[in-house]
């Protein structure tokens, strides 16, 4: 992964983001959290890393409202920005 291939996602996320009218700082928060929990770009997460990053966000006792939000913004990154 290049220095500049991450600033790139995130310019095309935060862009999508825009184009749907969604407030940028929270679902970035949200993102960055994913990436730090894989340790790689999150473009290349694979389900069962997904799947971990569930259970770890259960583990740590995130509540249900947060728990879906970060969830709706990996929907939305995978749907919308990794096309």
């Amino acid at each position: 992964m290049t220095d500049q291939y991450v600033p790139r996602l995130r310019q095309r996320f935060l862009e999508d983001m825009r184009i749907k009218g969604l407030q940028a700082k929270t679902q970035t928060m949200y993102l960055r959290e994913f990436t730090r929990f894989l340790g790689h770009a999150p473009d290349t997460a694979t389900p069962e890393e997904l799947r971990a990053f569930q259970l770890d966000m259960k583990d740590r006792g995130v509540g249900a409202p947060t728990f879906n939000n970060r969830l709706t913004v990996l929907s939305f990154f995978f749907a919308t920005t990794c096309l």
